[in-house]
């Protein structure tokens, strides 16, 4: 290997390094994952690209309708888990995809709700804590969709009477009725969650094969983040600002 050429490796290598450290924290969790939990780490991560910014939901889709669970004491924990907030955050991709998912059912008469979006990673290691099922809650170990803010749990509702749809399950309901290729239901349910499925599929999401209600991206490698909503709602006041 010629002296030029080696020194260009070195320096790709070295490039690489810093990228990935400014990208992630510099020093593993005690599960050996980077977790992001700085906003100089979310903001270089953005800088790289636009799909990693986490775009406030209900900025861009101001009919949104939410029914955050988790910011309440109305969810399988019995336990607020997160500070009472109007809206949540989702990756750019995510977020274009469920402006086109609302647009198709306002034709009809029906928005979705979201019960939940991005998730802070330390709060996933609390409802490990309490379920430890990976069935319907995430390893801390591998984090979740949600700590990547790639994944919505969601149903759709009328908007004559703001009724939620009939899908055959409450949401975080952990049986196998949840499934979403469960087949008995009523012809109603069964209709209603292939409404969702069409729609959420059509325009770029995928659904968990335990819950009917969650949906996530696949189009690429998105960071673990344990920011606050405090703290995405200070970086999109920013961003507005200039």
């Amino acid at each position: 290997m010629n002296q030029n050429r080696f020194f260009l490796i070195c320096i790709n290598i070295f490039s690489f390094s810093f990228a990935f450290a400014n990208a992630t924290d510099s020093i593993p969790n005690k599960y050996g994952l980077y977790v992001s939990s700085t906003l100089s780490e979310y903001n270089q991560q953005v800088k790289q690209s636009i799909r990693n910014e986490m775009v406030d939901i209900h900025s861009i889709i101001p009919d949104m309708i939410f029914d955050l669970k988790y910011c309440t004491k109305d969810n399988f924990a019995k336990q607020i888990l997160y500070p009472k907030t109007k809206t949540s955050y989702i990756r750019y991709p995510a977020a274009m995809g469920l402006m086109k998912v609302q647009a198709e059912l306002k034709k009809q008469n029906l928005s979705l709700k979201i019960w939940d979006a991005y998730r802070p990673y330390s709060i996933t290691e609390m409802m490990w804590d309490l379920i430890g099922d990976d069935r319907y809650v995430a390893n801390p170990k591998f984090g979740s969709g949600h700590n990547r803010g790639i994944a919505v749990d969601l149903t759709i509702v009328s908007l004559n009477d703001k009724k939620e749809l009939d899908m055959g399950t409450a949401f975080d309901n952990f049986t196998d009725t949840a499934h979403p290729d469960f087949k008995f239901l009523s012809e109603t349910a069964l209709q209603n969650r292939k409404l969702l499925r069409s729609l959420m599929e059509q325009n770029g999401f995928k659904v968990f094969d335990t819950e009917w209600w969650h949906y996530y991206i696949t189009d690429g490698h998105y960071e673990v983040l344990d920011l606050s909503f405090k703290q995405l709602a200070e970086s999109a006041k920013s961003k507005n600002q200039h």
